[in-house]
């Protein structure tokens, strides 16, 4: 089971957006940014997804602060290929963040992603 957790400005639009693709072996959780480092470092949690209004900064700042920057990547306005997606997997993030506005567009991506990973 692939464990994810939401965070920021559309936290439940995110989570939402996950429970709409309805991938087998996917979990989505609607959390706080601080919770959210909490259960990663526990391995209670096995990815973050954070929002803000331009994906460039809030959507992950505790996050990189707790976690540290190798954990985390944000794509602020951008859409990601699934290509790019998978190497950042495979480069070990777990922290991802984006606009609220391109969660319709980079939630199928990720989840694709993971759920390529098994």
């Amino acid at each position: 089971m692939t464990k994810i957790l939401t965070g920021g400005v559309a936290k439940v639009e995110t989570a939402d957006a996950v429970r709409k693709l309805d991938r087998p072996g996917i979990e989505v959780t609607v959390s706080s940014d601080m919770d959210a480092a909490m259960k990663l470092r526990m391995n209670q949690a096995d990815y973050y997804f954070g929002t803000c209004h331009t994906g460039a900064g809030a959507s992950l700042g505790v996050l990189v602060g707790l976690m540290g920057s190798a954990a985390c990547h944000t794509f602020g306005r951008s859409i990601p290929t699934e290509e790019q997606i998978t190497a950042l997997l495979d480069d070990g993030k777990k922290v991802f963040g984006f606009s609220m506005d391109q969660v319709d567009a980079v939630v199928p991506l990720l989840v694709s992603a993971l759920a390529a990973r098994g």
